[in-house]
C-alpha cells in the first residue's frame, strides 16, 4: 500500500463529511475568548473548515488551516474561500515556521503515532506567542483503538504523558474540558519566557 500523507482520511473524505457534527464547537469559542481579539489560530488537521474554523473565523479569528486531504482541503476552500489553508501533513508542515496566538487540533492527536503527536506538540510550542494556547481533544487516560472510519490505530497516550510534552514544548496544561459528546479537550498555555 503506498505512503498516505491523510493517514486513510482522504479516501473516507465525504463519508466524514456525512457524520461531522457541531458537537465541540461551544468549547473551542470559549477556549479563543482568551486570544487576542482577531488574532491568528492555526487549525491542525481543518478537515473541511467546519464547524472549528468557521466559528473562529465568524468570531473574527484569522485562521490557516493544515491537512493532509486534497478532498477535504478542498471542501474547505469552497466553504472558507478567504481563509488560508495548506494541504501537507502536519508533521512537515512549513506553516509551523510561523507565529500563532492560538493553535486547536479537533480530532486529530490520537489518529497518529506516538512520535508524531510529540513532534507537532513541539511544533505547536515553537509556534506559539508567548501566552499563546492550545487546544486539543484526545482521550485522557491512555488507551488505543482503531478509528472507526479509516479503520487505522488510534492511540492516547494519556494526562500524564500529555503533561510532559507540553512541558518539553514550552508549555504548561492549564485546563480540561469535555463537550456534548463526552470527547475530551486538553488546553495548555505557553510559559511566559
Amino acid at each position: 500500500m503506498p505512503d498516505d500523507p491523510s493517514n486513510g482520511w482522504n479516501a473516507v473524505a465525504a463519508a466524514f463529511m456525512d457524520a461531522r457534527s457541531d458537537v465541540g464547537t461551544d468549547v473551542v469559542r470559549h477556549w479563543a475568548r482568551q486570544l487576542p481579539a482577531g488574532g491568528r489560530v492555526v487549525d491542525i488537521g481543518c478537515g473541511t473548515g467546519w464547524p472549528v474554523a468557521a466559528a473562529l473565523v465568524t468570531d473574527g479569528f484569522g485562521i490557516s488551516g493544515i491537512d493532509a486531504s486534497p478532498a477535504l482541503v478542498a471542501e474547505f476552500r469552497r466553504r472558507l474561500p478567504l481563509a488560508e489553508v495548506a494541504c501537507e501533513p502536519a508533521q512537515t508542515s512549513p506553516l509551523f515556521h510561523r507565529t500563532f496566538d492560538g493553535a486547536v487540533a479537533i480530532g486529530l492527536m490520537f489518529l497518529l503515532p506516538a512520535a508524531d503527536q510529540r513532534q507537532i506538540i513541539l511544533r505547536v510550542g515553537r509556534a506559539l506567542r508567548p501566552s499563546g494556547r492550545f487546544l486539543f481533544t484526545t482521550p485522557r487516560q491512555p488507551c488505543s483503538w482503531s478509528d472507526r472510519l479509516t479503520g487505522r490505530p488510534s492511540v492516547s497516550l494519556g494526562e500524564d504523558a500529555y503533561k510532559r510534552l507540553l512541558n518539553e514544548a514550552g508549555m504548561t496544561l492549564c485546563g480540561h474540558h469535555t463537550d456534548a459528546g463526552d470527547n475530551h479537550y486538553f488546553e495548555a498555555v505557553m510559559i511566559a519566557g
